[in-house]
């Protein structure tokens, strides 16, 4: 007969009569704990039992039971100690437990009020879309030695973030110019086109005219600040041009870019940028100005005449320098500025003096600065994203005043172009770097820092790696230790695009642009044999271009300092420039200095 596993609170024999006759059959009743989260009860509570002892063994049998009655608890108030030992005890609920704590201090700490920020930093990685920074920050935690999910790069631990949606006005899928123009003047525009509103006919300089906007560079200059453009790509590209350029199309970099139409009436960018100050004076009654402090990146063909005469030590080309007008661009900066320094490689660069030196000019390569991880084959050398960074705050914050930087880690783009993800998680883990510079070196009581991305890429992860499994790497599933294979019986990647060029096994090749030198791939690549974690492997693509390209989904935002509490929510990427203004009262200081 089958037995009740009883916990008895107590057993009450009640006794029929007072007879010593064994024949008497006696009743029982018995009382039951129910635990919290039992079916009867949900809080607990007491399950009384009754019955008469038929077979006389002094228990109640299942069988024996006449009648059950349920008692529940009154539900609780809040939970005890016990009840919550499974959360509070677990490393993930302590870490957001901390976490939230954290983000109280931050919220209660940030300036909120217009007009706090004295220093203002931009720094925008070119392409960084999500997923990128998903994967840059799996890579960044792998190569540390942790599993790699839990990791977080410097800015995703900033207390405010946001979406800024990337569509140019005539473009679902954005480019640079209109994206960068965007954020940097607080005016959507056209794809194409730095620095002019959308009433701009591209690539006809006489459109612009009357239509050019003022840049948050441009109001800082004038407002007295000292301002500074920092890029890996060449300074004359569409994201930093967009910061002080006016231009009906983005590749009217130099005179030789630009038809004799256009060029007859419209300046290119590199001479805009060394004649920047003299052209913002003359835009502006009044204002007297002295010029960016800091300029750094690549591009120095377009500064250079057509010439082999002007040819730098680190030369690629067996002829530098693009101008067809015979201009010494590097030299005319020099005579304005005297007492700056123009430097073009790592050595100069190490020679600064920041305390005194008034202006850099630093033109690093003839193209396109290196990618991170191919730094170590320029031939005369060439400083980080990061070291950049570092010397160019030392330099602006000489100025009480305050100052003003853009930040451009331009080449995860390039390598999303040339389909090459190592490149591209690479230089958004240095771009990490270069953030946490900035955050050691300023205040977030007077400095207002932003992180966001001009644009994304189709750049994405996908299939069921386990956790810690290799970013790079081919999917293993939860619990095994061989790949994954596809329909097709081959191996797959994690990371992959929808387009673009396609497979390249380069092996320990550190330049992605080499990926261009192969036809794309269609169709599926047996990778058994490949190591797809080295810096030369191209990810398959789906649909095969001759370059893979940007995507049109929302990028995040990141902020802290003065101001930083106004980046949340979804937003028109125009907004992150009135977020700054609203920060350092830009327009209304330069405002003030305009003679109207």
């Amino acid at each position: 007969m089958k037995k009740l596993n009883l916990i008895s609170l107590a057993v009450v024999v009640a006794l029929a009569g007072c007879s010593d006759d064994d024949d008497k059959i006696e009743s029982l009743t018995v009382k039951n704990t129910l635990a919290v989260g039992s079916e009867q009860c949900i809080n607990g509570g007491i399950e009384t039992l009754t019955g008469d002892d038929s077979n006389q063994n002094g228990e109640l049998d299942a069988d024996e039971v006449t009648t059950t009655t349920v008692v529940c608890n009154d539900a609780e108030t809040s939970l005890n100690p016990q009840q919550l030992a499974p959360l509070t005890t677990n490393t993930w609920y302590k870490e957001a437990h901390t976490k939230l704590a954290s983000s109280q201090d931050n919220i209660a700490n940030i300036v909120k009020e217009s007009g706090k920020a004295k220093n203002v930093i931009l720094f925008v990685g070119d392409g960084m879309g999500i997923s990128t920074v998903t994967a840059a920050r799996i890579l960044a935690g792998q190569l540390q030695g942790k599993m790699g999910e839990e990791h977080q790069l410097s800015f995703e631990t900033l207390p405010f973030s946001g979406f800024a949606k990337t569509y140019n006005v005539d473009a679902q899928t954005p480019d640079s110019a209109g994206t960068m123009t965007a954020m940097a003047s607080g005016v959507k525009t056209d794809v194409g086109v730095i620095g002019i509103d959308e009433a701009v006919v591209n690539g006809n300089c006489l459109s612009g005219k009357g239509h050019e906007l003022v840049t948050s560079l441009e109001l800082a200059e004038i407002a007295g600040k000292s301002t500074g453009l920092i890029s890996t790509a060449r300074i004359t590209h569409a994201t930093p041009a967009a910061t002080y350029a006016k231009a009906a199309n983005r590749n009217w970099e130099d005179v030789s870019d630009m038809p004799e139409s256009e060029a007859a009436n419209c300046e290119d960018i590199a001479s805009q940028l060394v004649n920047f100050e003299k052209n913002l004076e003359a835009r502006f009654a009044g204002i007297d100005v002295d010029g960016l402090e800091v300029v750094m990146g690549g591009g120095r063909r377009h500064f250079l005449p057509k010439d082999a005469a002007y040819n730098s030590a680190d030369a690629v080309s067996s002829v530098e320098g693009d101008r067809t007008d015979g201009r010494d661009l590097t030299a005319e900066w020099q005579a304005q500025y005297p007492n700056g320094q123009y430097v073009m490689d790592q050595a100069g660069f190490n020679a600064i003096d920041v305390t005194n030196t008034k202006q850099i000019f630093g033109l690093f390569n003839e193209s396109h600065m290196q990618y991170e991880a191919d730094r170590g084959n320029d031939i005369a050398g060439e400083p980080s994203l990061s070291e950049m960074t570092a010397k160019a705050l030392d330099v602006l914050d000489n100025n009480e005043k305050g100052f003003f930087l853009t930040v451009e880690a331009g080449r995860i783009d390039h390598a999303h172009h040339a389909g090459n993800a190592y490149n591209a998680l690479s230089d958004t883990i240095e771009l990490s770097k270069a953030v946490q510079v900035a955050l050691d070196k300023t205040s977030i009581e007077d400095t207002l820092i932003i992180v966001t991305a001009d644009h994304s890429h189709v750049f994405t992860i996908a299939g069921y790696p386990k956790r810690g499994n290799p970013i790079l790497g081919k999917v293993v599933a939860v619990g095994e230790t061989e790949p994954t294979l596809a329909a097709d019986n081959m191996p797959y990647t994690t990371v992959g695009y929808a387009n673009g060029g396609g497979f390249r096994d380069l092996g320990q090749e550190t330049d992605a642009e080499v990926g261009y030198d192969f036809a794309p791939v269609t169709g599926r690549v047996d990778l058994t044999d490949v190591d797809t974690q080295s810096p030369g492997f191209h990810q398959e693509a789906l649909v095969p271009l001759s370059s893979e390209t940007h995507a049109g989904e929302d990028v995040g935002v990141y902020a802290i300092g003065p101001g930083a509490h106004l980046v949340t929510g979804t937003n028109e990427q125009s907004f992150i420039f009135h977020v700054m203004d609203y920060a350092a009262d830009l327009v209304k200081q330069a405002d003030a200095k305009v003679t109207n």
